[in-house]
């Protein structure tokens, strides 16, 4: 099992520090689909007792990213294309309207701070960083909507389907394309064009959606 454990023993915090250590394993795909979370096994990673990790565990499920399953246990939960087209429906309606919303809002700071995320994902050279990038530049462009539980959804539904945008920029022409659309987005913003934001960003997640599912469809 590939994922950055350390000495923890037995603390107040030790489910949390699992939990985040799995959940980075698993949205930067150091852990796969449907591979096993022994119980066990990531106790003595951690040198702690099997409670917090059952506690890591059940955060983990509770967003999505965990499932259990009868004889296997708790594994790492994939996605079917059924359902990885309703989550990128969803996020279309949502991060149009959360972005359409900032626009207006938006700062110089807020600009600069996303042109900055737009340059490192052109220069990123892996998908660590391209996912990083990718995200930063679109939850930037979010943070001046003033829509609270809006981002909250947000973040929880990338954390759910982050390594799938990862993969989908690393095994297609995801990289160029996605750049193209994210100097585009930005430049409607600067020009405060919300309408044409929103649009775009619509536009933007329903063709990684395409991408995604012909990926999904050939395995």
């Amino acid at each position: 099992m590939q994922i950055d454990s350390v000495n923890i023993g037995q603390t107040a915090s030790a489910a949390v520090i699992i939990y985040e250590a799995l959940k980075k394993a698993i949205i930067e795909g150091q852990l796969k689909d449907g591979e096993p979370l022994r119980q066990d096994e990531i106790a003595r990673m951690f040198n702690t007792s099997r409670i917090p990790v059952r506690e890591a565990l059940t955060m983990l499920e509770q967003q999505g990213l965990v499932a259990t399953q009868r004889y296997k246990g708790a594994v790492v939960a994939g996605i079917s294309p059924d359902e990885a087209a309703e989550i990128w429906d969803f996020r279309a309606l949502v991060e149009g309207r959360v972005i359409e919303m900032a626009v207006p809002r938006m700062t110089p700071e807020t600009l600069a701070a996303a042109r900055a995320h737009l340059e490192a994902f052109s220069n990123a050279a892996n998908p660590v960083e391209w996912g990083d990038h990718n995200r930063h530049f679109h939850t930037t462009l979010y943070r001046d909507s003033a829509l609270a539980y809006h981002l909250g959804i947000v973040e929880k539904t990338l954390d759910r389907v982050d390594r799938y945008l990862r993969a989908q920029l690393s095994l297609s022409n995801g990289v160029a394309r996605a750049n193209a659309e994210h100097e585009a987005i930005l430049a409607a913003c600067e020009a405060g064009d919300a309408a044409r934001a929103a649009e775009l960003t619509r536009r933007h997640i329903l063709g990684a959606k395409a991408n995604l599912l012909d990926l999904l469809s050939r395995g």
